[in-house]
């Protein structure tokens, strides 16, 4: 019977293959073999490629080894003679030439090409790479807004990712941890205000800050104070200058007035959050530990040898951090289901599997302007609704 047209078989597929060597057909191939740091030695070869390579190893040995002016002479260097059409390895340079200018103090500068780099992204991996470069300059000028703002655009990209949600986390500590005695005290007055108003109580255990945290207004009974008052413990005495210590050295009006300004500055900072906003900053610190540690558990069962044990210990570390925060039992259960409600093993596989990597450029921005608001909307609104502060 005569197959259908379109179904004819060709005669080769039916033919003995053929008798092939040891060698597959093919001459021996020589591996090269490159001593240790070879690309430290001037290359005499005369291909391009090599030239590159080598430009490229000695910028990042020298970076590895912090010699950073060293490195970043080296990726100049290299992009100088980059052709436009190796955008892989111009983008790699380039980021090195970043990181290196904010090791040595030329931040707007690093920021610069980190822009440049962004405006050029083209998919999600190029975007995240930035925005972990960003990341890195904003915590040598120590900018703790911006720190946040780059986590959060990151956990946008990648929800499933626990290192960010436990960034995030430390960085709402440490923001809480930077609050001026100045600020500390005008907030204490406005939540007094707030909760005579509003007669909200949310009192915690011995918790993060070395003390009962309890956000009333008021000192009760048993001595309890409200989180602001907590917080004052620590800030007063990283910042102040106590007279009695300052006005025996010379120049004391001029620490004294140096610390006002720089209390001015922080103030000016955290006003701009708001101040209910930053009443609910530990809210939103313990929820991030907790993903972290919801993140890890699951991610656990996909590892094993030492990145088995290095998740174990970071998950131990986290407990710790949570347990740090004193919660009742019932406020830690609410905040473990909220930050949770996401994480269903056959939703996680689909989401791995159409995870978004190369789209137009107004996509890929689209993805990550999310701002604060959206962002602590989405993830921190129903905590927010249901512990009252």
């Amino acid at each position: 019977m005569e197959l259908a047209l379109g179904f004819e078989f060709e005669e080769s597929v039916f033919a003995q293959s053929r008798d092939r060597g040891r060698a597959g057909g093919c001459e021996a191939y020589t591996a090269k073999r490159c001593e240790p740091q070879w690309f430290c030695e001037d290359a005499n070869s005369e291909g391009d490629v090599e030239i590159l390579t080598a430009k490229k190893f000695r910028g990042d040995l020298a970076y590895r080894q912090q010699e950073f002016q060293k490195a970043l002479y080296e990726y100049s260097s290299c992009l100088l003679l980059l052709p436009s059409s190796n955008i892989a390895m111009r983008r790699d340079v380039q980021e090195g030439q970043a990181r290196c200018l904010a090791h040595l103090g030329r931040h707007q500068e690093a920021l610069d090409i980190a822009e440049k780099l962004r405006n050029g992204a083209t998919n999600t991996d190029h975007l995240t790479t930035v925005l972990n470069l960003q990341f890195a300059i904003y915590c040598r000028l120590k900018n703790i807004e911006k720190k946040i703002t780059c986590l959060q655009q990151l956990i946008s990209l990648h929800p499933f990712n626990p290192w960010n949600w436990k960034l995030l986390a430390e960085t709402y500590m440490s923001f809480l941890q930077t609050l001026p005695p100045s600020f500390i005290s005008e907030m204490k007055h406005l939540q007094c205000k707030d909760c005579t108003a509003n007669n909200h109580v949310f009192q915690t255990s011995p918790g993060q800050f070395g003390k009962e945290m309890n956000l009333q207004c008021h000192k009760t009974l048993s001595g309890r104070q409200d989180v602001w008052s907590t917080l004052s413990t620590k800030t007063t005495r990283d910042n102040s200058v106590s007279y009695s210590d300052s006005h025996m050295v010379e120049g004391s009006l001029h620490i004294t007035e140096e610390c006002e300004t720089r209390d001015k500055m922080k103030h000016d900072t955290f006003e701009s959050w708001g101040q209910e906003a930053l009443k609910d900053v530990w809210i939103k610190a313990c929820a991030s530990f907790v993903r972290t540690r919801l993140l890890l558990q699951i991610t656990q069962l996909q590892q094993s040898s030492f990145a088995l044990a290095q998740n174990l210990k970071v998950q131990q570390e986290t407990e710790d951090k949570v347990k740090d925060f004193g919660l009742k039992e019932e406020s830690l259960l609410l905040i473990t289901e909220v930050m949770g409600e996401d994480l269903i093993p056959e939703k996680l596989k689909e989401d791995g599997q159409g995870e978004i990597k190369c789209v137009g450029p107004s996509a890929l921005t689209s993805l990550v302007t999310t701002s604060a608001i959206e962002f602590e909307g989405k993830w921190f609104k129903k905590l927010q609704d249901n512990l009252s502060l």
